[in-house]
C-alpha cells in the first residue's frame, strides 16, 4: 500500500519541491499543499485541498505554512490540528511549530529552558524601550513575527533620532522586542537537528558590512565543525520543542556562546550549501520510518 504524505509548503520553492521529489521517490505519491489553497469544513470534518482531504493522508511534512510569519499563520497551524486530531501524523506536529512562530514564545521557552540569550527587553511601554536601549548602548528591535531579519532595526542609545525610530517601531509593533547587539565577528551558526538527534553545523558568514549575516542581507553558508560542548548546547535548546526538523541559530561571542532561536521549519538550503548533506532524503526517511511505526 502506498504511503499517501502531503508536504506543505510554497509550490515551486526550492526546499518544497526537493521534500515532495524525496516523499515520491519513496513513495510514488506526490501532493504539495498551499494553506491559502485549504478549507476547514468543521460539519463535515474535512480540510480540503484541490480535492484532496488531508485528514485521509497518512502523514502530513510542514515544510513553511506562510512565506511571511504573521498571527494568520498561526490560524493555518490550528487548521492542521483538525488532521492531528483524527490521527494524522504530522511532521513537526502543529502544537510545536504553534510555540515558535511567534518570536517572543521561542524566547521565553529558551529562558525556561536556561539557554545563554542575549539581555533582551519586551515592553509596549516607551520609556521602558529608551531605558533598555541606554542600557545596552545598541540593540535589535525585532517583530514578534518575521524571518531572516525582515523589519528587524538596529538602533544606537546615543542616535539623536533614536526616540523617534523607537516610537516608528511602536507604531508597527506594539510589543517591542529588543535584544543588545551581540558581536557576531562576521557570522553565526545554524545547527541541525533531526527526531532530536545532531546533524550538521553550517556558518552564515556575513559578506557585506550589513549587522547581521542572513542569507536575506547577503550572507553565505559555510562549513563549521563545533566541539562537543557547543553540539550538546544546541541540542538542550531544540529539546523543550519536539520538533522534527530544525535549526538552532547560535552565535559565538567573546563571552561566550549565545542561542537566538530555534527554527520552526529548519535550514533546508543551509544544510545542503553548508554541509553538503540533503535534508530533504532524511527528513523523507524519518517521517517515513515513523508513519510505518
Amino acid at each position: 500500500m502506498t504511503d499517501k504524505i502531503g508536504v506543505i509548503g510554497t509550490p515551486g520553492k526550492w526546499s518544497t519541491e526537493a521534500l515532495a521529489d524525496a516523499i515520491e521517490a519513496r513513495t510514488g505519491f506526490r501532493q504539495v499543499i498551499d494553506m491559502a489553497r485549504v478549507t476547514l469544513d468543521l460539519e463535515a470534518g474535512t480540510l480540503l485541498c484541490d480535492g484532496v482531504d488531508l485528514c485521509a493522508l497518512d502523514g502530513l511534512v510542514i515544510k513553511k505554512v506562510a512565506e511571511t510569519y504573521s498571527a494568520h499563520a498561526l490560524d493555518r497551524l490550528e487548521m492542521l490540528r483538525v488532521a492531528e486530531a483524527k490521527g494524522v501524523k504530522i511532521f513537526s506536529p502543529a502544537t510545536a511549530i504553534l510555540r515558535l512562530m511567534d518570536r517572543l514564545a521561542c524566547t521565553v521557552t529558551l529562558n525556561a529552558a536556561g539557554a545563554p540569550m542575549p539581555p533582551t527587553t519586551i515592553t509596549e511601554d516607551e520609556a521602558a524601550a529608551r531605558a533598555a536601549l541606554a542600557r545596552y548602548g545598541a540593540a535589535v528591535f525585532k517583530p514578534l513575527f518575521s524571518t531572516k531579519a525582515r523589519g528587524m532595526v538596529l538602533l544606537e542609545a546615543d542616535a539623536p533620532d533614536a526616540e523617534a525610530q523607537i516610537a516608528a517601531f511602536k507604531a508597527e509593533n506594539p510589543v517591542m522586542y529588543i535584544q543588545k547587539k551581540a558581536d557576531l565577528s562576521g557570522h553565526d551558526l545554524g545547527m541541525v537537528f533531526l527526531g532530536g538527534e545532531y546533524i550538521c553545523t553550517y556558518a552564515r558568514v556575513s559578506q557585506t558590512d550589513s549587522w547581521n549575516t542572513t542569507i536575506h542581507s547577503g550572507g553565505k553558508y559555510a562549513p563549521y565543525e563545533p566541539d562537543a560542548e557547543l553540539i550538546e548546547l544546541g541540542r538542550r535548546a531544540q529539546a523543550p520543542f519536539g520538533l522534527t526538523f530544525t535549526t538552532v541559530d547560535i552565535a559565538l561571542t567573546p563571552d561566550g556562546p549565545i542561542v537566538f532561536e530555534v527554527s520552526a521549519f529548519g535550514g533546508y538550503r543551509g544544510a545542503q550549501e553548508g554541509c553538503g548533506i540533503d535534508a530533504a532524503a532524511l527528513v523523507a526517511d524519518h517521517v517515513l520510518e515513523q508513519v510505518r511505526a
